[in-house]
C-alpha cells in the first residue's frame, strides 16, 4: 500500500521511493473505488527514472506484461518498437525511456477476450506524482484514448481516434514542454485503421522516429 501522509506532514519522496510504493500498491484489489475488485493479484508495472527524456504514456499492461512484469512484452510491443525505431535494449533503458500506463495493473479481459479499460483508481493516485519526479521528460507519446484524454484534455480537440491523430502537428506545436504526440495503440486490433490511414506510416512515424532519435541519441 502507498504510504499515508498526514496533512500536517512534509515529506520529500524520491522517484525511486514512489515507484517502490506504486509497485506495492493493492488499491484496485483491496479498496476499489468505482469498479469491482481486481479479479487477480495485482502486479503494478512501470518503467521510470528521473533522467528519462521520452515517456510512453500507455493504457494498461496486457497478459504477457502481467506474466513477465515488463511492459509491452507482446506483439504490440514489437510493433511499437518498430514505430519508434528502437531495439529492445534502448526501449527498456529506464534511464532514457519511461513507460507509464494509465492503469499499472493488468485489468483483466471482457467476455470477448479483449482487455478491460485501465483501472480508474490508478491515474488519480499516482500519475501526477510520477511525472513530478521526471523533470527531464521532453516528449510524451500518448497511446490510446485514455492517455490522450488525460494528457491533452481539450487541447486534443475532441473527436475520435482518427481526428485526434490527424491533428498531431497542431497538438505537438501547442503542447509546450513536454511536447505530446497522440498515437493509436499498436495492437493488431488496429490493423484495419492502419490500413485505412496510410498517412500515419508515411507522415507521422518518420517524425516520431526523428524526435525519438534526437532525444535518445
Amino acid at each position: 500500500m502507498p504510504r499515508k501522509i498526514r496533512s500536517d506532514e512534509t515529506l520529500t519522496v524520491t522517484l525511486d521511493e514512489l515507484v517502490a510504493d506504486l509497485r506495492a500498491c493493492r488499491v484496485c484489489k483491496d479498496m476499489p473505488r468505482k469498479d469491482k475488485p481486481l479479479a487477480h493479484e495485482p502486479r503494478p508495472i512501470i518503467q521510470a527514472s528521473a533522467t528519462a527524456r521520452l515517456c510512453i504514456a500507455s493504457q494498461a499492461p496486457g497478459t504477457l506484461a502481467h506474466a513477465t512484469g515488463k511492459p509491452f512484452m507482446d506483439p504490440s510491443g514489437v510493433r511499437l518498437r518498430a514505430w519508434l525505431g528502437l531495439g529492445e535494449a534502448e526501449f527498456y533503458d529506464a534511464a532514457r525511456v519511461a513507460i507509464v500506463p494509465m492503469g499499472h495493473c493488468f485489468p483483466g479481459q471482457d467476455a470477448k477476450g479483449g482487455d478491460l479499460p485501465p483501472r480508474r483508481e490508478c491515474a488519480p493516485l499516482w500519475r501526477d506524482r510520477v511525472f513530478e519526479g521526471m523533470p527531464d521528460i521532453q516528449l510524451i507519446l500518448a497511446i490510446g484514448q485514455y492517455a490522450q484524454e488525460w494528457h491533452l484534455g481539450r487541447r486534443g480537440g475532441g473527436g475520435g481516434l482518427t481526428e485526434m491523430v490527424q491533428n498531431w502537428q497542431a497538438i505537438y506545436t501547442r503542447s509546450g514542454t513536454p511536447r505530446i504526440i497522440p498515437l493509436p495503440h499498436p495492437s493488431w486490433r488496429n490493423n484495419a485503421w492502419l490500413k485505412a490511414n496510410p498517412w500515419f506510416d508515411r507522415e507521422l512515424l518518420p517524425f516520431v522516429r526523428q524526435e525519438v532519435a534526437r532525444l535518445l541519441r
